[in-house]
């Protein structure tokens, strides 16, 4: 790719070098210039630009960022995003530890310039939805040659890869002593449990008992055949492999296998095993919500995966935890990490479909199926968070097309806008008040009577939604002709809450033209809707 002040009629097809402005029309870098951009240009006086096209053998920078995400996420508990900008993210399809080959992503990284890959440090702890890694391709193309041989590394050596938090039943033992009160107790409790719930688990019983060897070892040996992981806060810190934790575990018939770690706080944690199970002697600082070191050895046994005494050892780099701001309390709200923008989709399907006659072209059938409920399967098939559809205009029977159209224990949630008679408007902020609830970053407005809009759409825009970076109503394209669905950021569900009438948020787009992202979409859906008897009738021929 070589870029060069081209003459317009060289123009066609190159992808622009820099943004630049034609009167009111923006067009943004890295944009693929169409017949309709050139002679918008013409018009404006403009007689080159400074661009490039894609030489023999180079591979787009979306197409090439979406196959080394692919080759990337594969079987490995992690969903590629839709592309955008040469990126393409790769997210977490549950909550777990990140498994990251350095080694695999150096090489990576040193195939070619163009290719680039960043991801979280090995063993982080990430919710569902939580970023992992991205893929930037860096700029607007890569060669394929190069491309071939990143994918080729990314599926044999494994680069990344997630183990899920499982299920596990843990048991609590607290040794006492007299100078120790109870309220002490009962807080090192809620802690722990709010620990065990954000790992998937659940604490099915606990113990509290003299801090002595004799009582903690017939405890331990009893626990063990209730819990998969034994848990041991001692009354007093444990200074040595001597110590009454320690002493107990060997006394009903397990093994310390470690003692110590380079982690600060959290020195003073022993691993333990007894019955083929781990026992953790945690340190005082347990007894804290604050990220410590038994954090870590914790989340790793809660996705089954071995920690042993070089495991331990080799968490040093990192391991100073004390007093450093950045470090969160992890098990507040019970989430482990912090997950992307929370993104709703949200169905407008309350219109009285007046343009349609007699018939509500909502329930009317595509290829058997529903409007509204063809536009729903295709939310949910999405990446979207949450999907809320709005009813107005014969409830009960879209609900139940609804109902009778969508994959069981969908997330749909409904809510009814009972001024649907007064238009678009008034559904528009029935939505947001629903979104709203849920806690959305951003909304994704789909219209009822678009059925053919597909997830892979939907994806598109929610991969190109990027507040940090001033991507805040995100607006599909094809042939340089804008559509619908829209992607909203919240900061703008107030001022769509004061709009009146048939009308959508559109007129909001001209006020924030600089808020606007543009995103090519390779499917002319986005135009299409079906709201009089002829569109329907053309669409159903097809």
């Amino acid at each position: 790719m070589k870029f060069a002040d081209l003459p317009l009629e060289e123009a066609e097809g190159a992808l622009l070098a820099h943004s630049l402005r034609a009167g009111t029309k923006a067009f943004k870098k890295g944009r693929k210039l169409s017949a309709a951009d050139i002679a918008a240009l013409r018009v404006e006086g403009i007689e080159s630009v400074f661009a490039a096209h894609l030489g023999a053998g180079e591979v787009p920078e979306d197409e090439a960022a979406a196959k080394l995400a692919e080759a990337l996420g594969a079987d490995s508990g992690l969903r590629p995003g839709a592309p955008f900008t040469g990126r393409a993210n790769l997210f977490a399809e549950t909550a777990g530890l990140t498994l990251i080959d350095r080694s695999a992503i150096d090489k990576i990284n040193a195939v070619h310039e163009a290719i680039t890959l960043a991801t979280l440090a090995p063993y982080e702890s990430v919710s569902e939805g939580q970023m992992v890694a991205t893929v930037k391709i860096i700029p607007f193309a890569c060669p394929k040659e190069a491309l071939e041989e990143a994918c080729a590394i990314a599926r044999e050596q494994t680069a990344l890869g997630l183990a899920p938090f499982q299920p596990q039943r843990y048991g609590l033992l607290s040794t006492q002593l007299p100078s120790l009160k109870e309220s002490l107790l009962d807080k090192t409790r809620q802690v722990l449990e709010a620990r065990i719930t954000a790992l998937e688990g659940t604490l099915v019983d606990e113990a509290r008992l003299a801090h002595e060897v004799g009582p903690l070892a017939a405890a331990l040996q009893e626990m063990a055949g209730k819990a998969d992981i034994l848990l041991v806060s001692g009354a007093s810190a444990i200074v040595d492999r001597q110590d009454v934790v320690p002493a107990a575990i060997e006394a009903a018939g397990g093994a310390v296998l470690h003692f110590g770690m380079p982690v600060d706080p959290g020195n003073l944690l022993l691993l333990g095993e007894l019955s083929g199970k781990p026992v953790l002697g945690l340190p005082g600082c347990a007894r804290s919500p604050k990220l410590n070191g038994a954090d870590w050895v914790m989340q790793r046994l809660a996705a089954n995966l071995p920690v042993a005494r070089e495991d331990i050892t080799a968490m040093g780099v990192g391991g100073l935890l004390k007093e450093i701001s950045s470090r969160p309390q992890p098990r507040e709200g019970g989430k482990v990490g912090s997950a992307r923008p929370r993104v709703v989709a949200l169905i407008l399907a309350a219109g009285r479909s007046s343009r349609m006659g007699l018939q509500n072209k909502l329930l009317a059938p595509i290829e058997g199926v529903p409007m509204v409920a063809r536009t729903a399967n295709a939310a949910l098939a999405s990446g979207a968070d949450t999907i809320i559809a709005v009813t107005g205009h014969e409830k009960e029977a879209v609900e139940a097309a609804l109902a009778a159209h969508l994959p069981a224990g969908n997330k749909l949630r409904l809510t009814h806008n009972p001024d649907y008679r007064e238009g678009l408007s008034a559904s528009l902020k029935a939505g947001i008040a629903a979104a709203e609830k849920e806690g959305a970053d951003a909304l994704l407005i789909l219209l009822g009577d678009m059925p053919d809009v597909s997830a892979s759409v939907i994806d598109r825009l929610i991969a190109a939604y990027d507040p940090e970076e001033g991507r805040l109503i995100c607006i599909p394209t094809f042939a340089g002709k804008r559509g619908n669905p829209v992607l909203w950021d919240a900061r703008f569900f107030e001022e769509m809450q004061s709009l009146r009438g048939d009308i959508g948020a559109k007129p909001l787009i001209a006020q924030y033209e600089e808020a606007v992202c543009e995103v090519p979409v390779p499917e002319d859906t986005i135009h299409r809707d079906l709201d009089t008897p002829e569109a329907l009738a053309a669409r159903t021929k097809t």
